[in-house]
């Protein structure tokens, strides 16, 4: 791949295809390709088609994907199996009738059983029972992975996947309806330390930003605590708590946006689509933390010192998900930002 190498990065708005793109642009990448929501439907067939066509990408980032936390994937089942299957088979089987030199499907560590041996080695895939909450969504990528696979052995295609584990980071999602668990974290932890400090102009510009059900800034004040309350922020005669979901157990692992950037274009720089599988590469730092470990450093950053109760009416989901990167580290990558680093300048970010 050459600095001026024409490169299609599908997905380049969302947390992933940003970081992307900007690692590229400071590793002095010129030529690249990118179009929005509204510019490329990538549920159709015939507009995936066309943009390959006229544009003709030697090189390819399937970032683009419907995403969301376990309360997202666990509610709208429907779509994020189909929509998550259509673009990627149109984009792959666009890259592989327009010969594409190499192309990288990202996908997640959900694609793994429920029960999988810790840490997940990338000879896990398929060996056991999905977590059903965001079933759907694995589905979808393992088919993802699986067509690469094919599209390698059938045709020849450099076809390449990896795998990241949780991501944070710039541009995340703080959708408390649709966000993971640590951007869904921090804002609650943002939105609870301005309850308790009764900072509603803080709250009002939090909602300007980001509404939340359509609630805005200039709703009434009841109108706000009605709607914070409904997603665990509550102020109960001058007592603030935060409810999380489950009983803060499962242990999960973090990786900056940032450094999935940079391991994904190392992938690219470094790595082929191999004869033997699994073909895909697993990308994590190696270590986790609890739920309830990593709510206790996302309170001491933003310095939220009102109450935290857990729901354990509400599911936990995967117990444990640990990568192991080893086959990523022997290719000669390793991550550069710790989490207590990482939550630190997202908090300050936001």
């Amino acid at each position: 791949m050459n600095k001026d190498s024409k490169i299609y990065i599908a997905g380049h708005n969302g947390m992933v295809g940003s970081a992307i793109k900007r690692n590229l642009e400071a590793k002095g990448f010129t030529h690249i390709v990118t179009r929005s929501k509204d510019e490329l439907n990538l549920l159709s067939e015939q507009a995936v088609s066309a943009f390959f066509a006229a544009e003709q990408p030697e090189f390819v980032i399937l970032a683009a994907a419907k995403v969301g936390g376990i309360v997202a994937n666990n509610t709208y089942r429907g779509q994020f199996i189909y929509e998550n299957l259509m673009i990627q088979n149109h984009i792959i089987h666009q890259s592989y009738l327009n010969g594409v030199k190499k192309l990288l499907f990202l996908g997640s560590s959900c694609i793994y059983p429920r029960d999988a041996a810790q840490p997940m080695s990338e000879s896990a895939l398929l060996t056991g029972i999905l977590e059903s909450t965001n079933e759907p969504y694995a589905i979808a990528k393992i088919a993802g992975i699986k067509m690469c696979e094919a599209y390698h052995a059938q045709y020849g295609c450099n076809f390449i996947s990896i795998m990241p584990t949780n991501l944070y980071g710039q541009n995340d999602n703080y959708d408390l309806e649709k966000s993971h668990v640590l951007p869904a974290l921090i804002r609650k932890m943002v939105l609870g330390k301005s309850l308790l400090e009764n900072d509603w102009a803080a709250l009002r510009n939090d909602l300007n930003k980001r509404p939340i059900e359509g609630v805005v800034g200039s709703a009434s004040d009841e109108a706000i605590l009605k709607i914070l309350n409904k997603y665990g922020i509550s102020n109960d005669k001058g007592e603030v708590a935060i409810t999380l979901w489950g009983s803060g157990s499962p242990l999960r692992e973090f990786l900056h946006v940032d450094d999935m950037a940079d391991s994904s274009v190392y992938l690219l720089l470094n790595y082929d689509a191999p004869d033997t599988l699994p073909s895909h590469v697993n990308a994590g730092c190696g270590s986790d933390v609890s739920i309830k470990e990593l709510s206790e450093m996302v309170q001491k950053t933003v310095g939220y010192t009102g109450k935290i109760n857990w729901d354990a009416t509400k599911p936990d989901g995967t117990p444990r998900k640990l990568m192991d990167v080893s086959k990523l580290n022997n290719l000669g990558w390793k991550p550069s930002i710790s989490l207590e680093e990482g939550i630190k300048k997202v908090v300050a970010a936001y």
